[in-house]
């Protein structure tokens, strides 16, 4: 029998006890309902009856020694079901009573004759009194007060989610928080808002069960009555004495612990959130003060030496508060002299020359690796409770940078200046500006991309990103703008365009040591041998920090890393120089660099050197000196003009040179023009045609 017990526990995934766990719900909900239909002996209501005591004293315990509501989220449940088993037990114990209560007191079991007898005497009418009155405090006191709370602390957490949320946001924007912790505080504001919520609704059962108790009572004693005198041929004091004690005794055997409930319902939902439960609550604020003990000590004294008082009792009490005001007065003196010599050790800290106030490493402070400041306008756009738009596009741009880049960016740390501009807002970046400009939210902007056609009406500008002249506008213009030839884009795009533009621009400055040693890692996953081989063994982590940080500064992507690695494994053994591991790494990546420029361009259209100053480039290199100031400027000039005439035309400005210049020519000419792109011949792949649209020093092929 147990073998097939054990083969059905484990077909139905029941033999591990916390798989059993929620199987207590619909057992209970069956337990009461059959409670209330099926017949139950006196022995299984005095295991039940007592059942109910012990749940109560439990429920009792757990509201006392909480911190939090939220701790103890359940109650609300809880108070249905005990509501229900205790009606549930009325019901069963009701049809006990009228049926075997003609037999004696502990027909009903001996839990019941215990209430009816021990407790009240005997005595029916002050069992009456007594239950009148557990049943008034229950529903006229305890229960109400409870429920009132509940619906106001109810309302007030509703009205202060809003509030709540936004300051969650602002310290998940600031990086004081990470995403789990954000989400982990929403979900405990939600809660605490359903548990008051369900503390309101749910002390409605309790109210109910009150007057549940009051009925029940009247009907058991009218209705023992008739049993006992109609069926069972009883004299109505016989007849009134046993059904009415009975009847109390059940009556005080539910009401005891739904009172004993309704003051924990109390204790949950009157406390005030602190680190400490409700006792130490009430130890720690009601006996802090000793003024307050001596004082009420004289008073009770004075009364004590009232003539016709209990003069001991209050004498006792005088005492006892006396000797506890003194006691804390010790502490207080004990508290003021550790002070004292604290002071003291200060003071002659001071005066050997060491400042108590001295810094620490507590009052550094870490700059935001990428930070955006917004004026109090641009608010809305980046607050989650009003659908920030600019939060979207700001998770949008950093998952876009990480697949094109290779490496995942920074957070942006979101904060409002009340100093900025309504509309202003900065970009930075170590803590420092690197970027800043204004954007007005329910406005478009305009931009001419240099082929619009009119004028528009509006606040003339230029695009914050690309410095294209351009124009805000109202929503009413947004068509018109755009037949026009303008590229029209909201408030928020405006600043993730910008953002975006100078992460690629300080791309380099935004790799860090960490963000190398991950990517190292992540490779290290998929190709162990192949890292092992180049880190450590032939260059370090900061080398290869460096080799990547120059590849940045020249808008090559990383992505690549395996190639990256393949070709430092190979090179490493020859040079340890990161400028020439870089020159054989672009090679290396040529393909990708080519068709980043031109995709499907054949032949690719560039500018190149003429060979006479080709030659000049690589005796000054040989050299090592420099060119000649009139050269120097001669060149600049026409490279400066061969960029404006491509990019007049759409074409990427891409200078083509011999290998060994590369370098040389990138270093020097995109100080003076940024837009440039150097590349070198080795790193255009052979199946590509090259046509030089310029030659500078020469004349156009």
């Amino acid at each position: 029998m147990n073998n097939v017990f054990n083969t059905f526990l484990s077909r139905t995934g029941l033999q591990n006890s916390s798989q059993l766990k929620f199987l207590a719900g619909p057992v209970l909900i069956i337990m009461i309902l059959s409670m209330m239909i099926l017949p139950l002996p006196p022995f299984i209501l005095d295991l039940l009856f007592t059942f109910n005591i012990a749940l109560a004293i439990m429920v009792l315990l757990v509201s006392m020694f909480t911190t939090k509501p939220l701790e103890f989220a359940a109650f609300p449940a809880v108070l249905l079901f005990s509501t229900l088993l205790r009606l549930s037990l009325n019901v069963a114990s009701t049809r006990v009573v009228l049926m075997n209560g003609h037999e004696g007191g502990d027909a009903a079991g001996e839990v019941i004759q215990a209430f009816g007898e021990f407790l009240i005497g005997g005595n029916f009418a002050v069992g009456l009194v007594v239950f009148v009155i557990l049943v008034v405090i229950n529903f006229m006191v305890i229960t109400k007060g409870a429920g009132r709370i509940a619906e106001v602390g109810a309302r007030f957490t509703l009205d202060a989610m809003p509030g709540k949320q936004m300051a969650i946001d602002a310290d998940l924007n600031a990086g004081l928080i990470d995403e789990e912790t954000a989400k982990a505080r929403r979900s405990e504001i939600s809660q605490e808002s359903d548990f008051f919520g369900s503390m309101d609704g749910a002390s409605k059962f309790v109210r109910g069960d009150a007057v549940a108790g009051i009925l029940i009572m009247v009907i058991n004693i009218i209705g023992g009555l008739v049993v006992g005198v109609a069926q069972h041929g009883l004299d109505m004091s016989t007849a009134a004495r046993t059904y009415t004690l009975l009847t109390i005794g059940d009556g005080l055997v539910a009401q005891i612990p739904a009172l004993v409930i309704s003051t924990a319902a109390g204790v949950t939902v009157s406390r005030v959130n602190t680190e400490q439960d409700v006792g130490q609550q009430l130890i720690g604020q009601l006996f802090a003060n000793p003024r307050v003990m001596f004082l009420a000590a004289g008073v009770m004294g004075l009364l004590g030496l009232v003539p016709g008082m209990p003069n001991l009792v209050f004498l006792l009490f005088t005492a006892l508060l006396g000797g506890i005001g003194w006691w804390l007065t010790q502490q207080e003196k004990t508290a003021k002299a550790s002070e004292a010599i604290k002071e003291r050790k200060a003071q002659s800290a001071a005066s050997a020359g060491i400042d108590a106030n001295e810094a620490s490493w507590d009052d550094v402070q870490m700059v935001d690796p990428l930070g955006l400041e917004v004026g109090h306008r641009l608010i809305s756009l980046v607050d989650s409770q009003q659908d920030g738009e600019l939060l979207k596009r700001i998770k949008s741009v950093r998952k876009k940078y990480a697949q094109e880049i290779g490496f995942l960016p920074p957070v942006v740390h979101i904060r409002d200046n009340l100093k900025f501009q309504p509309q202003a807002y900065q970009i930075t970046m170590k803590g420092v500006e690197i970027g800043r400009g204004e954007s007005y939210p329910g406005q478009w902007l305009a931009i001419n991309p240099g082929e619009a056609t009119g004028q528009l009406e509006g606040r003339k500008t230029t695009d914050p990103a690309f410095g294209l002249p351009a124009t805000w506008i109202n929503e009413g213009q947004r068509d018109q703008a755009q037949m026009l030839g303008y590229t029209v884009v909201d408030a928020s795009t405006v600043i993730a365009t910008h953002l975006n533009h100078l992460m690629s621009e300080h791309a380099s400055e935004m790799l860090g040591r960490q963000e190398v040693q991950k990517l190292v890692d992540r490779l290290k996953q998929e190709d162990a041998s192949l890292v092992e081989d180049v880190i450590p063994k032939s260059i370090t982590v900061s080398t290869f920090q460096r080799i990547l940080q120059m590849l940045l500064d020249e808008n090559v992507p990383i992505r690549d890393l395996r190639t990256i690695m393949d070709t430092l494994a190979e090179h490493t053994a020859h040079t340890k120089d990161p400028g020439e591991l870089v020159a054989a790494i672009r090679v290396a990546l040529g393909r990708a660099i080519t068709q980043h420029y031109f995709e499907s361009d054949n032949p690719i259209r560039v500018i190149g050197l003429d060979g006479q100053l080709e030659q000049m480039m690589t005796q000054a290199l040989g050299n090592n000196g420099g060119l000649e100031p009139g050269l120097a400027d001669t060149l600049i000039t026409q490279v400066t003009d061969a960029v404006n005439r491509f990019e007049a035309q759409g074409l990427p400005p891409v200078l083509v040179v011999q290998h060994n210049l590369r370098s040389l020519m990138s270093r020097f000419l995109r100080r003076q023009v940024k837009q440039l792109i150097v590349l070198s011949q080795a790193e255009i792949p052979d199946d590509r045609t090259v046509r030089i649209e310029i030659m500078i020093g020469g004349r156009a092929q």
